[in-house]
């Protein structure tokens, strides 16, 4: 590690390892698979927790998950093209509730006009 000369940004260029994370996965045909989300502009992240209890607030009590170490879920997700990593996200849109669809209602009605 580059040694800081005065003056220099004390940001470090390269990411500090989260640690072993809690990683919200899928059931898939071969096994469990890592889910993947978006960021607030669009681009795909992988999402890691801290804590199970912060995992749990955030996706329920029902939510499968594997622990990873940070270096492992981000070689997991390289490949699919996913290179940004969050850590225990805080804000999150609530669960949408099911649509009502309203095409049998509408389906009526067109027969109704058709007649």
């Amino acid at each position: 590690m580059a040694e800081l000369r005065c003056g220099e940004d004390p940001e470090p260029s390269d990411p500090v390892p989260a640690g072993p994370l809690y990683v919200p996965v899928r059931p898939g045909p071969s096994g469990c698979t890592a889910r993947l989300f978006r960021t607030p502009l669009g681009g795909r992240t992988a999402v890691g927790f801290t804590t199970e209890h912060r995992l749990t607030a955030t996706f329920g009590p029902g939510q499968p998950w594997i622990r990873l170490a940070e270096p492992a879920l981000r070689a997991l997700t390289a490949p699919l093209g996913v290179t940004a990593l969050t850590v225990d996200p805080r804000f999150t849109a609530p669960a949408a509730a099911p649509a009502r669809s309203g095409v049998p209602a509408l389906r009526a009605r067109l027969r109704e006009r058709t007649r």
